[in-house]
């Protein structure tokens, strides 16, 4: 052999003294090939130093071996333990993460998604249902699988889903707040432009105050951006108002630790004077003080099973795939009380 080029599978069949088929085997399918000639195989690997042409193998396959995701935004935890399990997942069936992250900017989620797909990507992970047509349209004409993940809206046109239902869930909050008296209840959603998660969250708290005779008064809704001192400002902003909200449901734990924050500064005790819920459950509504009443997502659960899911579909060849309903459950904890007074 040349020592002035890299080994070739016909260098290690003839270091091992076997056919090139017999090391295709050995490297692809082990448990097919004897015990004696896998080890004089894999010693020939070792001392010639070969490293299989996976570029070729996947252009042979058709497969680049990488997923993508495009979440949101990276600048907060509510996506990072769910897309760490995703990861993890891909890991051990024999995927490279790639991940995009939007700014909430609808274009250049769009943009990402066909940049992705450009680049031979064998599937992708989306968040929510929100987009133009157009882009899956892309998709399902390169016939590149998509899944969706933290939302699940099953409908005609729809992309295969695992997630939960936003609005089911917050209404349920909204019930629990409601169960403890409160009737002037102030909200801090997220934009709700292009957001569908921020969308069916306050839909949820809306039906379910209508229907308790407590419709949701236009004032006491504010939408901002994810992020603690938007979550104060928003606050501060409800409180300056003559007739004040008793209790503030946040459209996630960021910005409820955020009013939880400007509470304090504003000399209020929680729940005593105002109480304050969250959604997602991150580390951060156990650590609050007091701990926040929330809505627990199943996080890991749902990105390890959304990698399955997507992987199975890539293997299948198919951009139709199952939808899958998680449950998220309403976790009531310290920041949450009766009617002041």
């Amino acid at each position: 052999m040349n020592a002035d080029r890299p080994a070739k599978l016909a260098d290690v069949a003839l270091h091992a003294g076997v056919s090139a088929a017999t090391v295709s085997r050995c490297l692809n399918s082990p448990d097919r090939v004897s015990p004696g000639t896998r080890a004089r195989v894999l010693d020939a690997v070792a001392a010639l130093g070969y490293a299989p042409n996976t570029a070729a193998r996947a252009l042979a396959a058709r497969r680049s071996g990488m997923i993508g995701a495009v979440i949101p935004t990276m600048e907060n935890a509510i996506f990072a333990r769910g897309l760490q399990a995703f990861q993890e997942e891909l890991d051990a069936r024999g995927y490279t993460l790639l991940v995009a992250s939007s700014s909430y900017r609808e274009a250049l989620e769009a943009e990402q998604i066909r940049t992705l797909a450009a680049r031979g990507t064998d599937g992708l992970l989306l968040i929510g249902h929100h987009r133009d047509p157009a882009v899956t349209e892309v998709l399902a004409a390169r016939g590149i699988p998509a899944l969706v993940a933290w939302a699940h809206d099953p409908g005609p046109g729809r992309l295969p889903a695992i997630g939960f239902d936003n609005a089911a869930a917050m209404a349920r909050l909204a019930r629990a707040v409601l169960d403890e008296g409160h009737r002037r209840i102030g909200v801090i959603s997220a934009d709700t432009v292009g957001n569908d998660r921020a969308r069916d969250r306050l839909a949820g708290i809306r039906r379910m105050l209508a229907a308790a005779g407590a419709p949701l008064a236009p004032e006491m809704c504010i939408e901002t951006i994810y992020g603690v001192a938007e979550g104060g400002v928003a606050f501060d902003a409800l409180m300056n108002h003559a007739d004040p909200p008793t209790a503030v449901m946040c459209g996630n734990d960021v910005l409820a630790v955020g009013a939880m924050r400007a509470a304090r500064l504003r000399g209020l005790s929680v729940p005593r004077d105002v109480s304050i819920t969250g959604f997602d459950d991150i580390d951060l509504a156990t650590v609050a003080d007091p701990p926040l009443t929330t809505v627990h997502v199943p996080h890991r659960e749902m990105g390890r099973r959304a990698a399955g899911l997507l992987v199975d579909m890539v293997g299948a060849r198919t951009i139709d795939g199952p939808s899958v309903e998680l449950e998220a459950t309403v976790v009531l904890r310290g920041t949450l009380g009766p009617v002041p007074g």
